[in-house]
């Protein structure tokens, strides 16, 4: 019983870990529909702040019992194979996608446009009711705002600065907090998605651990702000998650020049036309999935949380 849960657990992290290497796919969606989102958040909130005790109260010399309070409540037995399992897929899903962006990018931006496209039924719902004029006003000005960033010309990419890669993944990786936004999607706004394919399929230490190191600490200071914005500032949180993505959705145009400028649709406008279709449905089988769970109460975060607590008081079998 215990070797299965383990491979189940296994298989649930390679499902997030192929969700944040598509940009448009949210590995928080995914964490959700598996039943692991709960455990996850709870579980990367207590070991990121019992990391960050262990350090500010050992330097004050007041002792580990803070930090030792947190980490007890870290699942680990859950966190543990569901991280090897997402390690695991992101090293494969980037070796087979790498070349298709290379030889196709209309074709994957189509895809990818048509994924994000389908995947603002997500924070749009989250929102819930009839949005009020300041919401609006919030999504609209976030969209504006962003489509003008993502209009400025793109710089070589080719060789990042490592500090840039530190911060694109502090910011990144806090798409793992919320379901319907992309990871990989913010890395393919600022230009960053390729580069940091490349780095894991040439095994770049240095960009692996510039990445690494960003995503800890955005870990550490954002994870926790998020979840307050989304506990006390749901819908206006959402409202402006919802607005970023329309206004990146102009990263997305399937024919740009070098510099990231849009050139008219050129003579692949069929299949590109194609790819847009596949990537909505994609997006939208798995809302319809997630739906279905939820109204059965599987992937409900606080049901998750409750099943493992009653697993863990339960005989080992």
């Amino acid at each position: 019983m215990k070797a299965l849960r383990l491979f189940i657990d296994v298989i649930r992290g390679a499902l997030i870990g192929i969700a944040e290497i598509i940009p448009g796919v949210s590995g928080g969606t995914i964490a959700l529909i598996v039943g692991v989102y709960g455990v996850l958040i709870e579980s990367a909130g207590h070991l990121v702040r019992g990391i960050v005790r262990g350090v500010l109260d050992g330097l004050r010399g007041r002792g580990f019992a803070a930090a030792k309070q947190h980490l007890s409540q870290v699942e680990l037995r859950v966190l543990l194979p569901v991280a090897i399992g997402m390690v695991a897929a992101v090293i494969v899903a980037a070796r087979l996608l790498a070349p298709l962006i290379d030889e196709h990018p209309e074709e994957t931006r189509a895809l990818f446009a048509g994924l994000i496209i389908a995947s603002l039924v997500v924070p749009i719902r989250m929102v819930g009711g009839r949005w009020s004029g300041r919401e609006v006003f919030a999504a609209v000005a976030a969209a504006i705002l962003t489509f003008g960033l993502t209009s400025i010309p793109s710089a070589d990419t080719g060789d990042p600065n490592l500090v840039v890669v530190a911060l694109a993944a502090a910011v990144a990786v806090c798409a793992l907090v919320l379901p319907g936004v992309s990871g990989s999607f913010l890395l393919l706004t600022v230009g960053l998605y390729a580069p940091t394919l490349d780095a894991l399929n040439n095994r770049d230490l240095a960009y692996i651990g510039a990445f690494a190191l960003g995503a800890v600490i955005g870990l550490s200071l954002f994870v926790s702000g998020l979840q307050w914005l989304l506990e006390h500032k749901h819908r206006i949180t959402l409202a402006v998650m919802t607005g970023l993505m329309v206004g990146s959705l102009r990263a997305l145009w399937p024919w740009q020049g070098q510099t990231g400028e849009l050139l008219p649709p050129g003579d692949n406008v069929g299949l590109a036309g194609l790819m847009f279709a596949i990537g909505i449905l994609i997006v939208l089988a798995l809302i319809v999935v997630e739906s279905v769970l939820v109204r059965r109460r599987i992937a409900d975060g606080d049901d998750v949380l409750e099943s493992h607590d009653r697993d863990s008081a339960r005989p080992s079998v």
